[in-house]
This record gives C-alpha cells, structure tokens and sequence, in this order.
C-alpha cells in the first residue's frame, strides 16, 4: 500500500515539462471485441515506457478509463507516439483501421499542455505521492506557499504577477 503523507505537500519540477491526458469512454458496453483492444494497449505501453526512462515519461497517474502522463517535453511524447518500433504506433494502426471513431462503440480523447518552468502549483493533504509529485520532488509545504497564489508566486518567483 502507498505511504500517505498526513502533512499538506506539493511538487517540485525543474523545467518545463508536459501534462498529457488520454481517456477511453465505452460507448456500447456489449461490444467489448470493439473496446477491450484499446483498454488492453495501454498496459502494454506503459510496461514499455517503464522500461525505456529516456523515452521522456516522468509519471503516470491512473483512473478507470483515463490516465494523466507527465512528460519531460513535448518532443518526447510525440517521438514516443509516432515511433514504427513502439507499442504505440500499431495499436493506433489497429484503432483506426478496424474500430474507427466513426462506429461510435468507443470514444478515445486526449488533451496536452506544455507548462513552463513555475507556471504551476500543486497541494496534497493526506495522500500517497502522486501526479506532479511523482514526476518531480515532493515536499512538504512551507510558510510562504500557504495558499494556491504563494505555490504560484514562489515558483515563478513573484514575476508577471505584480501589473507594471
């Protein structure tokens, strides 16, 4: 079971890093030929990446049907998705070629963000490390990042908050 931390915490990155989500949504339940496929290619992909730390992927935080990545940079995550010698590129073939979007049996989407270095913040109260704090340090929270604004202010170092 994971440690949870009683304490109020955040996350530390240095850099910019990338914040990728991808989900499936089951659309018709009782085809399960047409859906099981995508839910069975994502184990297979992180088990890859595991395995592969200079593939760029920092941490993976899981639900049901969705996942939060944090990627090193953008141009990791698109090396790893387009990549002919990943786990990736065939299951996407297959995707395309024989589930297609177009049925409407299973919904895939995925959002990405490239984060600059300190445009973010993060709290955890009574929780195992995850998220950020996986793909980054997590320590405890300090006086002056109290509030959402002094995680923010302190990791940007005050700037572009203040109007000129």
């Amino acid at each position: 079971m994971a440690t949870i931390f009683p304490q109020r915490m955040t996350a530390e990155i240095d850099g910019d890093f990338v914040v990728f989500i991808i989900g499936m949504r089951v659309n018709k339940p009782w085809k399960v030929h047409k859906w099981l496929p995508v839910a069975l290619a994502m184990p297979r992909m992180l088990k890859e990446l595991a395995g592969r730390p200079e593939a760029g992927l920092l941490a993976v935080t899981q639900g049901v049907f969705f996942l939060v990545q944090y990627w090193r940079s953008f141009e990791h995550l698109e090396a790893y998705a387009r990549s002919r010698d990943a786990a990736h590129w065939p299951a996407w073939t297959h995707f395309n070629q024989r589930i297609r979007v177009s049925s409407g049996d299973v919904g895939i989407w995925h959002e990405t963000y490239l984060v600059r270095a300190g445009e973010y913040e993060a709290i955890y109260g009574a929780m195992p490390r995850v998220g950020l704090a996986q793909a980054g340090r997590h320590v405890p929270i300090a006086e002056a990042r109290e509030s959402a604004r002094g995680r923010v202010e302190t990791g940007r170092g005050a700037r572009d908050l203040v109007p000129s």
